[in-house]
């Protein structure tokens, strides 16, 4: 319901301001910009989705060995204790728990290509124990918001940006990000489980918790002892090396069991097409709303906005610049990566202003685009507080990744 509200105040906002252009100013070409908004952003939903046909092909195919093979199983058992305590409604051997940690694995990784339809897989498979089917459950909605906070241990992508342009170190970004995208995470954890009256101070969680809390602390120490030219090509090579040692395992546990991994990869990578077919017209929709908007110029008028209350509340205002990607995060991953490298290549890759937009850009994901893709892919009209808990992780994402590049690079 609320995200039909925004999208109606996405198109009613920006034909209000392409009016008074057309009127007061004279501007001819704004309507035919936003008519055009429509069709480019069309044109890139079909584009996106026709790209994720192959991707979640391959993967949904890589799943279903693992489901048959017993691996699934086992990463179930694995995370049991504390997915069971997130996860309530959720049978403790179901092959969601699985899915879903193969999905937060994967956005750990940096690996959003093979995060996207390990998602999709665990959110149909919360569909079948949803009794409702067209409101989200408390299961779907605690998935979709650790999925939308982007827990990000490797950003290989955001590194590979800034190399591009010419970032002296692209590596530098690299444990502001893991801190940011923790209290994010955190954050949105905490808010879902307020409202699903969860007990974050039980044993399991706090066990799980804690021990996370290491690994991250483990990881920043080990990425710190290297030099800066070992960074970004270990953290890639390792990335990727977990990646297909999964495949390898999945394979190798099917072959076991003596399973058809041929066919069981087919029938898999079947789902995965349709799959990629049910979410076009979700996709589109939050495309092209996003496009309007940005077209007719609401997007820079709000940023110009709060740099006026920044610079009256006496604060730094050296920060605003990035405003624009932190804006258009929650709403298009596309568009903030668009709005990061324009922030480089004007202010440059290793100025302020350029390393907190990466920053920022790896401090959560997109969550409009979550939220439509995966409850779009299962046909869930109603969902409930998972946009709210969505925007908070966002907001907090934001606010950290401001606060801790102030820390690391001003």
């Amino acid at each position: 319901m609320v995200l039909n509200y925004i999208w109606i105040a996405f198109f009613l906002i920006a034909f209000v301001f392409a009016l008074v252009q057309w009127i007061f100013m004279g501007d001819m070409e704004i309507f035919p910009a936003l008519t055009q908004a429509t069709f480019d952003n069309a044109k890139l939903g079909f584009e996106i989705s026709l790209w994720l046909t192959g991707v979640m092909s391959l993967w949904l195919g890589i799943m279903k060995i693992g489901e048959r093979g017993g691996m699934v199983a086992i990463l179930a058992k694995i995370t049991s204790p504390l997915f069971s305590r997130l996860f309530p409604e959720v049978p403790k051997n179901h092959p969601a728990m699985g899915a879903m940690l193969m999905n937060i694995s994967a956005n750990m990784l940096g690996l959003d290509n093979a995060a996207t339809p390990l998602g999709l897989k665990a959110m149909h498979s919360l569909q079948e124990l949803n009794p409702v089917k067209d409101t989200a459950s408390n299961a779907q909605i605690m998935f979709l918001v650790l999925n939308t906070s982007g827990l990000t241990i490797i950003p290989i992508s955001i590194m590979v940006y800034r190399s591009q342009l010419g970032a002296a170190d692209p590596s530098d970004v690299f444990i502001p990000i893991l801190l940011t995208t923790f209290f994010s995470t955190l954050s949105g954890l905490i808010a879902v489980s307020l409202i699903q009256k969860i007990n974050l101070f039980h044993k399991n969680i706090l066990l799980s918790l804690g021990l996370l809390s290491l690994i991250i602390a483990g990881i920043i120490w080990f990425f710190s002892s290297l030099s800066q030219a070992e960074l970004g090509p270990i953290s890639s090579n390792i990335a990727n090396f977990i990646l297909f040692s999964i495949i390898i395992a999945f394979i190798v546990l099917a072959v076991r069991k003596k399973v058809n991994v041929y066919d069981s990869f087919v029938e898999g990578a079947k789902e995965g097409f349709n799959y990629a077919v049910m979410i076009i017209p979700y996709l589109i929709a939050i495309l092209v709303a996003v496009g309007v908007f940005r077209a007719s110029g609401a997007m820079m008028v709000l940023k110009d906005g709060l740099e006026a209350v920044v610079a009256f509340a006496g604060l730094n205002t050296d920060f605003v610049p990035s405003i624009p990607t932190a804006l258009m995060k929650p709403l298009s991953g596309s568009g903030a990566r668009g709005m990061m490298v324009d922030a480089m290549e004007v202010h440059g890759a290793d100025s302020f202003v350029g390393r907190l937009v990466s920053v920022m850009q790896g401090s959560t994901e997109t969550t409009f685009y979550v939220l439509a893709v995966y409850f779009g892919s299962v046909n869930i009209r109603n969902s409930r507080y998972a946009l709210t808990c969505g925007l908070i992780a966002d907001a907090v994402g934001i606010i950290a990744a401001i606060l801790i590049s102030y820390m690391f690079f001003y």
